[in-house]
């Protein structure tokens, strides 16, 4: 009888690369996001449009890791109110959840654990995203965005983290930290509402939402960022001003957008 052909080690090699090299031509490569040039829209519309239009996408998929999370840590919460125990790889999960949210961690309290967790493991509204970025970026045209990607203003304070704000008040040590996409700045900026304390009010009011089964929204979570500025209160009203006058713009990018 004679056996079916079998290829040459040669041939399956070239037949593994060709593959790979179709791969990464069919699979778009994910490369840092450049910002575009918004100082150079004169129009401020189209300005705004375009803003709003290149951030809302990176908003809303970092918002659907965070949800994957999130589901998973719901639904390990319903197993151990059922009274079913954790397998070893779930409470390693949980404990690298915990110390990513700068939660304390309970061998055996699982349930503490998550309560705490679940009041950060959660979303944060596309259109505050959008808001805060434009207030604090000045539309993407800073030099902290232009420069260092930093749409959110945040601050780092290791020498050389980021830019030296011109304004710093003697003896501060802080700088406008650089990131090296815009993608790793939003990351950053809904982590930091989800775990610092300064934002404690934020989450406290999202968590009374979900546990009252309302969805929570900009203008709402807005009162829990009195401490994001050194303005206070003007801050918080300024935020809720921008998304009173920029709704309708916002509502048609998020539903234009391919997230």
């Amino acid at each position: 009888m004679k056996m079916p052909h079998r290829p040459s080690v040669l041939s399956v090699g070239l037949a593994l690369v060709a593959g790979l090299i179709i791969a990464l031509l069919v699979i778009p490569l994910r490369t840092p996001e450049r910002l575009p040039d918004f100082d150079a829209i004169g129009d401020v519309d189209t300005r705004k449009q375009a803003f709003f239009a290149f951030l809302a996408p990176l908003v809303e998929a970092e918002n659907e890791r965070v949800m994957y999370d999130r589901a998973r840590l719901l639904a390990l919460n319903e197993r151990l109110e059922s009274g079913q125990a954790l397998g070893g790889r779930d409470r390693h999960w949980l404990k690298r959840m915990a110390g990513h949210y700068d939660v304390e961690w309970h061998r055996d309290d699982p349930v503490r654990v998550m309560q705490q967790l679940a009041r950060r493991v959660d979303t944060v509204p596309v259109s505050l995203a959008l808001v805060q970025a434009a207030a604090e970026s000045g539309w993407g045209r800073s030099r902290f965005a232009v420069d260092g990607n930093n749409l959110f203003g945040q601050w780092c304070y290791t020498r050389g983290c980021g830019m030296v704000p011109s304004r710093r008040a003697g003896g501060a040590q802080h700088e406008v930290e650089s990131f090296v996409s815009v993608r790793e700045s939003v990351s950053r900026y809904i982590h930091n509402l989800n775990t610092h304390s300064a934002y404690a009010p934020l989450r406290e009011i999202r968590a009374r939402l979900r546990e009252a089964d309302r969805e929570p929204t900009a203008m709402v979570l807005a009162d829990g960022l009195i401490r994001y500025s050194e303005r206070r209160e003007d801050y918080v009203e300024e935020v809720k001003s921008v998304i009173r006058v920029n709704r309708p713009l916002i509502e048609q990018v998020i539903h234009q957008s391919p997230n």
